[in-house]
């Protein structure tokens, strides 16, 4: 029998830290292999107290993006304080046979990001994962013609190219509040928006 992989996703945090508690508290409880953050983890970077700690006493990887709410560089801050953390924006992370790899930012906000940028930094994320059977992808915002664009907030072009391109088996993002647990299939990809309640994922 093959071991899944078992992966809590949240995201849109936005500086709560009573729900960083309870996030934490079902990571243990599920006994999950890793935990990952898809950005808006601060409140426009109001303070970044107790957003990491907690995950990161765990002792398993904690992989993060920035959203629109903080810049790039708070999430290298924590990245840097926390030896479980991991950013995610432009990089990869390997855990057993799948492979995440991510962009952070949105088009607008504290580090927007032109559609080229979005593709460029998911490519670069990409290629050193690429010959993995098993892929995540992670992003903020939401890709370009997908359900969360009921919202009135359109997606990214540069998202959705990289999920044609790429063949995600997942992808996660977040960004669009009322979109949280919304599923669909773009291709063969399985696109998840995850929200501040936490989704518990197996790949």
């Amino acid at each position: 029998m093959v071991k899944k992989t078992k992966i809590l996703a949240a995201g849109d945090i936005h500086g709560d830290t009573g729900l960083v508690k309870r996030l934490s508290e079902m990571a243990k409880k599920e006994n999950v292999d890793m935990i990952i953050l898809a950005g808006d983890l601060t409140l426009f970077e109001n303070s970044t107290e107790n957003l990491i700690g907690p995950f990161a006493s765990l002792k398993k990887p904690v992989l993060l993006l920035h959203g629109n709410h903080e810049s790039l560089a708070t999430i290298d801050f924590l990245s840097q304080i926390y030896d479980e953390a991991t950013n995610l924006h432009g990089y990869s992370f390997v855990k057993d046979d799948v492979g995440v790899f991510g962009a952070g930012g949105a088009d607008f906000g504290m580090s927007p990001m032109s559609e080229k940028e979005f593709f460029r930094t998911l490519e670069k994320a990409h290629s050193r994962i690429k010959n993995l059977k098993k892929k995540i992808m992670v992003t903020h915002m939401h890709p370009f013609k997908s359900k969360a664009e009921f919202s009135g907030f359109r997606g990214s072009k540069g998202i959705r190219k990289a999920i044609k391109e790429f063949k995600p088996d997942i992808l996660l993002s977040g960004h669009i509040h009322e979109a949280e647990g919304i599923e669909e299939k773009i291709g063969k990809t399985r696109v998840i928006n995850v929200g501040k309640k936490g989704k518990i994922i197996e790949i």
